[in-house]
């Protein structure tokens, strides 16, 4: 049998497609597997615990969010000792591919979600759309997802222009619209940034009574690595796990905005941009008071002072 320290301490760096694969079943074991979905997805299988995490993930974009590139469920899995089944992509594909909806098929017709007390889905972008659309598979299952699009279905979101070669791609037959296939979930949680506004307009979409959406402005394209880099998606997805999730305790983890150098410098810059003069000497203050400042913050607080004093 593997060992699991081996399996969380493996280094997965500098590996390709298909080499990645084979050493994550070798790492696997006994435990789980790694089982290729035709050339572009793969499965990767670790069972522990009765809480199951299905994580959806870009290969290419493993090593932004690990040195090692592991996939993030295996922090998860070392952290909270749960289960966790990632489905893996080459690129981004949406997971729209037969060979996907067979797997999952085949999870159904063997009740393996049965098997686990709880199952949570998770995923971001490309990747947040196949967490909603495959929560269906696993009826009660809970979802978080961070700035996922709804389809990419040019009769229903015409409006996003961003993913046009994903046009040639059917959304609208199994496992299609996200949206809709929330409706056996326990419950969903959406982060999105408002200031992105195709971001905002997918999300609007996803209106659901079992659907919680939750703001996260000034992140924007990097809501993933910026809230990993906070701590706020481990927390979320272990208050998630315990049903202690509320507006108010996600509220309460996004505070850890306020230690974060990079989400202040983002909202330095916003208020530059937007002359606000007496704001900005504000934001520049606090942030060098409570020590997560720096040199850029004294440059802009010594501006603005001046820019004050001459209006």
């Amino acid at each position: 049998m593997q060992d699991s320290a081996d399996i969380f301490d493996a280094d997965l760096s500098g590996l390709g497609w298909a080499e990645w694969c084979e050493r994550a079943n070798e790492l696997a074991g006994d435990d789980g597997y790694a089982e290729q979905l035709g050339d572009r997805h793969a499965a990767l299988l670790i069972e522990r615990k009765p809480t199951l995490l299905v994580t959806f993930e870009s290969f290419s974009r493993l090593p932004e969010l690990s040195p090692q590139a592991q996939p993030f469920g295996w922090s998860m899995a070392k952290a909270l000792g749960w289960s966790h089944l990632g489905l893996i992509s080459a690129t981004d594909t949406w997971f729209r591919d037969a060979r996907v909806y067979g797997y999952f098929d085949r999870l159904i017709d063997d009740g393996f979600f049965d098997e686990f007390e709880q199952v949570i889905f998770y995923g971001t972008g490309p990747c947040g759309y196949a967490a909603a659309a495959f929560s269906v598979a696993a009826p009660g299952a809970k979802v978080v997802m961070l700035s996922p699009q709804a389809t990419l279905d040019p009769r229903v979101a015409e409006w996003d222009d961003r993913f046009l070669r994903m046009r040639r791609v059917s959304f609208s037959d199994r496992y299609g619209y996200a949206p809709d296939m929330l409706d056996a979930a326990a419950e969903a949680v959406l982060l999105y940034d408002p200031e992105i506004e195709l971001d905002a307009m997918h999300a609007a979409l996803f209106t659901r009574s079992n659907v919680m959406k939750f703001r996260t402005r000034y992140l924007g394209y990097q809501i993933e690595p910026a809230l990993l880099r906070m701590g706020v998606i481990q927390r979320l997805l272990a208050q998630v796990s315990a049903n202690k999730l509320t507006r108010l305790s996600l509220a309460q983890l996004y505070r850890r905005r306020r230690q974060d150098t990079p989400y202040l410098i983002s909202v330095l810059q916003r208020l530059m941009a937007d002359d606000r003069i007496h704001l900005t000497i504000l934001h520049c203050q606090n942030a060098l008071a409570r020590k997560v400042g720096g040199p850029r913050f004294r440059r802009a607080l010594s501006l603005m002072r001046a820019r004050a004093q001459e209006e």
